[in-house]
């Protein structure tokens, strides 16, 4: 579960951006500078991340801030569940990443598939909408939703992407190690529940 000290620097970093975005008077604009370097110095603190990086993050997201949007494929293969193994940190994931401005939930699944696994899928229904900060995931500096659609293969084959080194299918009580920044493995095993019940209804949060 979210540590409190990201919940406040999250909304720090939010209404500083907001108040950037809004705000004409010279003095309000020097403290919302001023409270966007104190989210910077608490995540900072508490994360991995260089100041500089945070810095760097934050600086360049500008407007109203809202919470980022991940899209995750769900794909089945003789009970296994299809996974690839990340260049960034060598640890394995459901095939997606951030939506592209452009293309809905499912038109980005189906792309993220196929440029990480080489599969052609078809989606097939929405199964959850969870809130990053309500699972197990390592602290980050921004808030995001993940999207987990289920689809299903209809061609293509195995083919490593730009991003990724592996893929493989496995099977629930032989996962591998996760990259817990994008799925975590009370995630992955609670995907395994609409494998063995098809009709349960969609989670959210």
């Amino acid at each position: 579960m979210s540590n409190q000290w990201l919940e406040w620097a999250q909304r720090i970093q939010a209404l500083s951006q907001s108040g950037l975005t809004f705000s004409k008077d010279v003095y309000d604009i020097e403290r919302y500078e001023e409270l966007r370097r104190i989210s910077v110095e608490i995540m900072a603190e508490y994360t991995e991340l260089e100041m500089d990086k945070v810095r760097d993050l934050f600086a360049n997201e500008s407007g109203y801030q809202t919470p980022k949007v991940d899209v995750r494929g769900v794909v089945f293969k003789n009970d296994q569940i299809l996974m690839v193994k990340e260049n960034i940190d060598d640890k394995w994931a459901l095939p997606g990443g951030f939506c592209d401005i452009g293309l809905s939930p499912s038109e980005n699944v189906v792309k993220e598939i196929k440029e990480e696994s080489g599969f052609n899928v078809l989606p097939i229904r929405l199964i959850a909408l969870l809130d990053k900060n309500k699972h197990p995931h390592p602290p980050e500096p921004y808030h995001y939703y993940k999207i987990f659609i289920l689809c299903e293969i209809i061609g293509g084959k195995p083919t490593l992407g730009i991003e990724t080194n592996n893929i493989q299918f496995f099977s629930e009580n032989n996962l591998p190690e996760l990259s817990t920044n994008r799925n975590t493995e009370s995630q992955i095993k609670t995907l395994f529940e609409f494998l063995r019940n098809p009709t349960k209804e969609t989670i959210f949060d």
